[in-house]
């Protein structure tokens, strides 16, 4: 099992007073698996990625990350997992203006234990989402789809075993978002995991199975049947 969640807890302390945010959260991904995480704003869904995603610590609970007890992580250590072994695409697109496509497709590699060939390995990624001919563009020179195609070449770039995205077409059009969902699925089938959080139901159909939280707690968790998935077809903005 990739990702074991048990009791998972998780409560904010802003001076004194106390938010509850996760409620006792049991979930279980295994390797190669595509989930969509679905809910209203202020469900929980983004604290539950972002806890699965060492961006926070859970108050309480247990939480095996391939097997492996994260309670006694240090913050080094979990720097290290962020770094080598999970990948963030974010609605944002979180891109360093006026800089090269490829300078920020590299910018994980520096703080990887790699210290070779990260001109090759951006220029791999790059192509792998269709932009290998846009490596010396400014973040700031290309669409929005674009943006998040880079963001995603970025995300790959240390080979990590999942792949986190964060309402990825959420400031895109229509043919931006399914060129975006188009590239998670392929990423998906050559055996990447992947974790979609979304509102969006057409988006989340794009997974092969869809977790719904609600008020902080879990209250579906379903496998998306195959006459009922949307499939992206590729193109290229």
């Amino acid at each position: 099992m990739l990702i074991e969640l048990k009791n998972i807890i998780k409560d904010y302390d802003n001076s004194g007073v106390v938010t509850h945010v996760l409620h006792g959260v049991d979930l279980s991904v295994e390797e190669g698996e595509f989930i969509a995480i679905m809910g209203p704003s202020g469900s929980g869904k983004s604290t539950l990625m972002h806890t699965i995603g060492f961006l926070d610590r859970p108050t309480s609970g247990e939480y095996y990350f391939d097997g492996i007890d994260t309670k006694d992580f240090n913050d080094d250590e979990l720097a290290q997992i962020r770094n080598e072994r999970i990948g963030f695409v974010f609605q944002s697109f979180n891109l360093l203006p006026r800089t090269s496509v490829l300078d920020n497709v590299m910018l994980p590699l520096l703080y990887s234990n790699s210290k070779k060939n990260h001109e090759h390995r951006a220029k791999v990624a790059l192509e792998a989402v269709g932009l290998g001919e846009r490596l010396h563009f400014l973040s700031n020179q290309i669409s929005g789809g674009q943006k998040q195609r880079v963001a995603i070449a970025r995300a790959l770039v240390c080979d990590p075993k999942v792949v986190f995205a964060d309402e990825p077409t959420g400031n895109l059009d229509s043919k931006s978002g399914s060129t975006v969902m188009y590239i998670l699925e392929k990423l998906n089938k050559e055996g990447r995991t992947i974790i979609l959080v979304t509102h969006d139901i057409n988006v989340a159909l794009h997974a092969k199975r869809i977790v719904t939280i609600r008020d902080g707690e879990i209250v579906s968790d379903k496998k998306v049947k195959e006459e009922d998935r949307i499939h992206s077809k590729e193109s290229h903005d």
